[in-house]
């Protein structure tokens, strides 16, 4: 029924990672963060994702539903993160933290990838065969009626309290020592791993680029524009799917003490992966409009409480999205999960992506999904994953003799 051979499949997805990497010469810690597991692989590898939903259209089929999706739905894209209502209010949230691949679609491609990355992420979170399609049944349990219909918020589980608490206790010194040093003149990023130098002729461009996202930001003025003074540009490397795009860390001023400095990222957009599986379904797709527009566009149509500072602005051809970094920032340790709290964390996600999926909805279900309909998604996934997991071992093997 299903013919993709393995090899092939990872071939191609190391072609395509071969060649978003070579711009910026990633490629060897993009293999390395490939090859880590096989959730690893899935978060590195929509572009295979979405590849497979169109050769095989009986995957991608399911229940009613479309508006913004994720593109990327995973464990490790939900987070923590500090934001700001309308009025000024802080808080600390556990919402969805990753809009980059954000395109309007069918929900059900976000439910399958989400359920497809619980079977695969069995070894990190220490959980077997057969509780992970259980975990499956969890997360839908949690998403369906939290798409179909407004309800309170569930209350955080164990997991998400003992990070939000965590979070809570780090200070903005914790985040500028982890990623900062301090100089004569205030601080500048700690180059190695993290974070490299700028080539000399997108430093300029870097600066440009920033005023305009802080105009943008702050058409008004309303606050002094000694925050934005830039003290520190750097070439930031971070994530897996992402790894490879230009992505930019500005260290400015802020509040004018060393240890009151702020930190903003930003990254270069491109075409969600998911664009390709739409082609022909006009009546589902955005606006034209720059990669960065989209992202900022359904993380505000998505979220009640989005993360602070977001915007947009150019470098050239690149469209790159804008956030300011805090030390609330964080994500769920999934090594450390205890067994028995799992399946209230799954429903936990599965609310939370139901409740996104109902912000964004552009049509919504005629009903809650049915328990038939759920059981087919949790099945594509399994398929799904079975899929990915020789993919990755393929890819595991050609890594042996393909050194980086």
């Amino acid at each position: 029924m299903y013919s993709p051979h393995p090899l092939l499949c990872a071939e191609r997805q190391l072609a395509r990672d071969q060649a978003a990497t070579q711009a910026f010469s990633l490629w060897p810690r993009k293999l390395l963060r490939m090859t880590a597991s096989p959730l690893g692989y899935l978060r590195g590898a929509a572009g295979l994702f979405y590849e497979l939903l169109s050769d095989h259209p009986e995957l991608a089929a399911g229940p009613e539903g479309e508006g913004w999706l994720v593109g990327d739905a995973h464990l490790e894209n939900f987070g923590a993160f500090r934001s700001e209502d309308g009025r000024g209010i802080e808080a600390v949230v556990f919402d969805v933290n990753d809009f980059d691949e954000a395109i309007v679609g069918p929900f059900r491609w976000d439910v399958v990838r989400l359920l497809t990355s619980v079977i695969l992420g069995g070894r990190e979170i220490g959980s077997d065969g057969k509780q992970s399609v259980m975990l499956c049944s969890a997360i839908l349990e949690g998403y369906a009626p939290a798409l179909g219909q407004d309800q309170a918020a569930m209350d955080a589980p164990p997991a998400v309290r003992r990070l939000l608490e965590k979070v809570e206790r780090r200070t903005h010194k914790d985040l500028l020592d982890h990623r900062t040093v301090r100089t004569a003149a205030g601080r500048r990023f700690v180059r190695g791993d993290r974070y490299r130098d700028l080539e000399p002729e997108l430093v300029p461009k870097a600066h440009a680029a920033f005023a305009r996202y802080v105009e943008r930001l702050d058409p008004d003025r309303k606050q002094a524009r000694e925050h934005f003074v830039i003290e520190d540009v750097a070439f930031r490397v971070a994530g897996t799917g992402s790894l490879g795009v230009l992505r930019i860390a500005v260290l400015t001023r802020g509040k004018g003490e060393p240890d009151s400095r702020w930190i903003f990222d930003m990254k270069a957009q491109g075409t969600p992966a998911a664009q390709a599986l739409l082609a022909g379904a006009a009546a589902l797709e955005p606006q034209a409009e720059p990669p960065a527009e989209r992202v900022l566009r359904a993380t505000r149509a998505c979220l009640v409480h989005p993360p602070r500072m977001l915007g947009s602005t150019e470098l050239d051809d690149f469209s790159l999205f804008v956030r300011r970094l805090l030390p609330q920032d964080d994500k769920l340790d999934l090594t450390r999960l205890r067994p028995e709290e799992l399946p209230e964390l799954a429903r936990y996600l599965g609310a939370l992506l139901g409740s996104v999926h109902r912000r964004g909805a552009i049509r919504r279900p005629p009903a809650i999904w049915s328990a038939a309909e759920q059981a087919q998604l949790t099945e594509h996934a399994i398929v799904i994953a079975g899929l990915h997991e020789a993919a990755y071992l393929a890819l595991c093997k050609a890594a042996g003799s393909t050194a980086p």
